[in-house]
């Protein structure tokens, strides 16, 4: 049998960030849901001990009109996603091209996401496509649910002020800063149903100079919630806010592990050849920097470079090794002749005197 659960005096605050990301993890293993009453969220972890997730079960079973279940995306979605993404955003031909033809290959939701992640110009078109195609559905699902909402990332109110309303959502009786703030609140929300928000459109009028693209993260406020009920405590969805947190992945859960499984395939591969060849220019900078330093090096004719670098035979039994200053340089970098090749030089010289 449902509670009887106080009323709320004013349109509760969600965060839109912290509901993209139940929306990109939801799948047949992990379920999320949403308090109608006061916002907060509920992550049905099946790792839970086997008593609380009873306990959370039997309060989701007494209260069916309080939690409504996030919605899981079906594979129609995410083509859906993909395919608009491809249609209105990629200019190229053969970018839109390859990417028509992953989308319709197996895996395709993964592999699209590795051939973004490796475009860098398409890598922002799809960010900030796939934030605002996932608003629209976020809003698209509470209008569905009857819930009177609105964004806490939307709220341009003094934080003090923020931290009230939430404090202050069942009083009937609160101050001035309060009623003022609830009817920006009530105003606030009549713009999530309007047609507006499911077709954003394009503001009219000169367009604004080009500048820098500064990011700013909302000055989001503490979570209060008054009303949660004991069995639920454990599975609460609190992550904190990071734009890049949500990822259209269906194996990882936040972008930073996206990025890190890119590398371990045809970044790593990249990446060791070019360690490959930083280790060749080297040798090459250490060569060229021993040949300046040997000085004047009088390397003649072809023939007396090979006659100065092969003649050994020709010294007297008892005179010392003497070493070319190029013989130095080369030393340890050019491997050594084979003992046959060397006389065969050395016949060819002679030979070539005595004619």
């Amino acid at each position: 049998m449902s509670k009887v659960l106080p009323k709320a005096r004013q349109p509760i605050i969600l965060r839109y960030h912290r509901l993209m990301d139940a929306f990109s993890k939801s799948d047949d293993e992990r379920d999320f849901y949403l308090d109608t009453l006061e916002g907060f969220m509920l992550y049905a972890d099946l790792g839970k001990d086997e008593e609380d997730l009873l306990a959370l079960d039997t309060e989701l079973a007494e209260n069916p009109d309080r939690y409504v279940i996030v919605p899981k995306m079906s594979y129609y979605e995410t083509k859906k996603f993909m395919e608009g993404f491809i249609n209105e955003k990629v200019y190229d031909i053969d970018t839109k091209e390859k990417l028509l033809d992953i989308i319709s290959s197996k895996e395709a939701r993964e592999n699209f996401l590795e051939y973004i992640y490796d475009n860098l110009t398409e890598l922002e078109k799809w960010q900030q496509y796939y934030h605002e195609r996932s608003r629209i559905r976020v809003i698209e699902w509470l209008r569905s649910a009857n819930v009177r909402f609105v964004f806490e990332e939307d709220i341009d109110l003094p934080k003090a002020t923020v931290e009230k309303l939430k404090k202050h959502l069942f009083d009937a009786r609160v101050g001035k800063e309060v009623t003022s703030g609830r009817q920006y609140l009530e105003k606030k929300a009549d713009t999530y149903y309007s047609s507006e928000a499911l077709n954003p459109r394009p503001k009219r009028g000169r367009p604004p100079k080009l500048a820098a693209k500064v990011e700013l993260e909302p000055q989001l406020t503490q979570d209060m919630y008054v009303m949660v009920p004991p069995a639920v405590r454990h599975f609460l969805f609190l992550p904190d806010f990071s734009s890049t947190a949500a990822t259209f992945s269906a194996k990882f859960d936040t972008e930073a592990q996206l990025i890190a499984s890119l590398r371990g395939s045809a970044r790593e591969k990249v990446d060791v050849r070019l360690e490959a060849l930083s280790q060749r220019l080297e040798s090459l900078r250490s060569l060229s920097s021993r040949i300046k330093a040997a000085g004047d090096i009088d390397l003649g004719s072809q023939e007396r470079a090979i006659s100065a670098a092969l003649e050994v035979d020709d010294r007297s039994p008892g005179e010392p090794n003497k070493t070319s200053k190029l013989g130095e340089v080369f030393k340890g970098v050019i491997p050594k002749r084979k003992e046959q090749e060397k006389q065969d030089i050395q016949e060819m010289i002679k030979q070539k005197r005595k004619a």
